[in-house]
C-alpha cells in the first residue's frame, strides 16, 4: 500500500510538471530530501521515480513560456563555476571511475537547482517549494522526536537510508538547520492551529537532532539559538525560554547521551574525534600537492600515509569545508566560500529592501530566517559532511527567487486565485497588499 501510493503521487506530479513544470522541482524536492520510497518495503524502493521526475520536469522546461534565466543574481553563477570546478576536480582526480556515482548524484542535485531557479517566479510557488523542502524534513524530524521521546534517548535518530542524511551526524545537522525554517513558515501561517503545529514541529526536531547523539548538531543548536536570542529584539524572555526548552530536553536524555557530549571536551581520547583531525590534516596537505584536489574521495589510505600525521585514522572529513578541500583543492573552497557568502548577502540585501514595501514583509522574514540557517550550516559543517546536501541549495533557490519577486515589486500586478489550505500556508498576497494596479 505504500509503495502504490508513493508511487502514484509521483507519476501524478510528474504528468502535471509536463505542463507546469515547476511541480515537477516540488516532486522532485520531495524525493531527493525526504526519500519517501526508501522508507516502502517493495517496488517503489529501488524505483528510478527521481529520474521520472527529473525528466519530465526537463521536457516540460523545453515548452514553458514563463521560463526564466537560473542566472538572477550572484549566488547561481558561484554555484554554476563551482559545478564546473568539481567537474574538472573530478576528471583530474585520482580515480575517476570509481567517483563517477558521486559526481553523478551531485550534478543531479545541482542541475535541478538550476531548473528550479528557472521556473519558481511567483510568491506561490517560492513558499510552495519552501514548504515541500522544509516539511519533508520536518516529517522525518517529528518522527524522529517522537521516538526519542519515547525511548528516553537511549537510541539513536538516523536519517533516511541511502541519502546524504542517513548518517546520525548528518540527519541531525539537517533538523537543526530545518528549525529556522520552520520558525519562517509560522511567521505567515494565518491561523492558530497552524502556528502551534510548527512550534511542536520545531521542538521535535530539536529532540531528534539531541537524540541522533551527535556532538556536532549540539555545537550547531547552540551556536544557532546564540545567534537568534543576539539578532532579536527582546532578550530576558527569548533567553528564559531557550533555556527552559534546551534543559528539558537535555532533562530526558540518558546517562550516555551526556557520557559522549563530554568527550567534545577530551577530544584527545575520542577516536572519532582524532579522526577527524587525521582527516583535516589529510585535506590540508592534498590541497597543497593537488591543485585541482583528488575527486570525490580523499579518505584513502595512501593518502593518510603520505599525508596525515595520524595515518591510522582513516577518516571521512566530517566538515563541509575540509570536505571540499581535500576533495577539489583551494579553488574549490573559494568557490564553495563565496556561493555562501552570496547567499547570506541575498538575504541580507531581502532584509533591508522589503523593509520599505509591507507587501514584501515576508521576505524580510525569510531574509532573517535565512541568515539564520546559514549560521547553523556554518557552524555544524564545521564538524560534519554535508558539502553537497540538497536543503541550503534549496534555500538559496527560494533567497534568490524571493529577491527576484522583491525587485520586480510582483505584489503590484494581479494577485493570483488561491484556495483557502493555501492562504491558510501564507502562500498568497500579504493582507494589506492592494488587491490590483500599481503603487507608488
Amino acid at each position: 500500500m505504500r509503495d502504490l501510493l508513493i508511487i502514484t503521487l509521483v507519476v501524478a506530479g510528474s504528468l502535471i510538471a509536463l505542463r507546469r513544470p515547476w511541480v515537477g522541482v516540488l516532486v522532485w524536492t520531495w524525493l531527493s530530501i525526504m526519500n519517501p520510497h526508501r522508507f516502502s518495503w517493495g517496488i517503489a524502493y529501488d524505483a528510478p521515480l527521481a529520474a521520472l521526475a527529473a525528466a519530465t520536469t526537463l521536457l516540460g522546461l523545453l515548452f514553458a513560456t514563463d521560463k526564466t534565466s537560473p542566472f538572477k543574481a550572484s549566488p547561481p553563477v558561484w554555484l554554476t563555476v563551482f559545478m564546473v570546478w568539481i567537474t574538472v576536480s573530478w576528471l583530474m582526480g585520482l580515480s575517476p571511475e570509481r567517483d563517477y556515482p558521486q559526481w553523478d548524484k551531485v550534478m543531479k542535485v545541482d542541475l535541478m537547482i538550476l531548473v528550479a531557479l528557472a521556473l519558481i517566479h511567483t510568491k506561490r510557488q517560492i513558499m510552495l517549494l519552501m514548504w515541500v523542502t522544509v516539511g519533508s524534513l520536518a516529517l522525518l524530524g517529528i518522527k524522529g522526536g517522537l521516538f526519542t521521546l519515547v525511548n528516553g534517548g537511549n537510541y539513536r535518530v538516523w536519517g533516511p537510508p541511502g541519502s546524504f542524511i542517513h548518517d546520525n551526524n548528518e540527519f541531525a545537522l539537517s533538523l537543526v538547520m530545518t528549525i529556522p525554517l520552520l520558525r519562517f513558515l509560522q511567521t505567515q501561517a494565518q491561523h492558530a492551529l497552524m502556528k502551534h503545529a510548527l512550534t511542536a514541529s520545531m521542538l521535535l526536531c530539536a529532540a531528534a537532532a539531541l537524540g541522533s547523539q551527535s556532538r556536532g548538531a549540539l555545537v550547531a543548536i547552540s551556536g544557532m539559538a546564540l545567534f537568534l536570542w543576539w539578532r532579536g529584539g527582546r532578550k530576558l524572555l527569548p533567553a528564559l525560554a531557550m533555556i527552559a526548552i534546551g534543559a528539558a530536553l537535555v532533562a530526558i536524555m540518558p546517562d550516555s547521551w551526556d557520557a559522549r557530549m563530554s568527550t567534545i571536551q577530551t577530544f584527545q581520547e575520542d577516536r572519532s574525534a582524532m579522526g577527524r583531525i587525521s582527516a583535516w590534516w589529510n585535506a590540508w596537505n592534498i590541497a597543497w600537492h593537488y591543485p585541482f584536489g583528488v575527486g570525490f574521495n580523499a579518505a584513502r589510505p595512501e593518502l593518510f600515509a603520505r599525508f596525515s600525521p595520524y595515518p591510522e585514522y582513516v577518516h571521512a572529513a566530517h566538515s563541509i569545508y575540509f570536505q571540499v578541500l581535500g576533495n577539489h583543492g583551494f579553488v574549490g573552497l573559494f568557490l564553495f566560500l563565496g556561493l555562501w557568502i552570496a547567499t547570506w548577502r541575498s538575504a541580507g540585501w531581502l532584509m533591508r529592501n522589503a523593509t520599505q514595501h509591507p507587501q514584501a514583509a515576508w521576505c524580510r522574514d525569510l531574509g532573517a530566517m535565512a541568515q539564520v540557517m546559514l549560521v547553523a550550516y556554518a557552524i555544524g559543517g564545521a564538524f560534519l559532511s554535508l558539502a553537497y546536501f540538497d536543503l541550503p541549495y534549496n534555500l538559496m533557490v527560494v533567497v534568490v527567487c524571493a529577491r527576484m519577486w522583491l525587485q520586480s515589486k510582483a505584489w503590484t500586478r494581479q494577485p493570483e486565485v488561491l484556495g483557502k489550505w493555501q492562504r491558510l500556508m501564507g502562500c498568497g498576497p500579504s493582507a494589506d497588499a492592494p488587491p490590483t494596479g500599481p503603487t507608488r
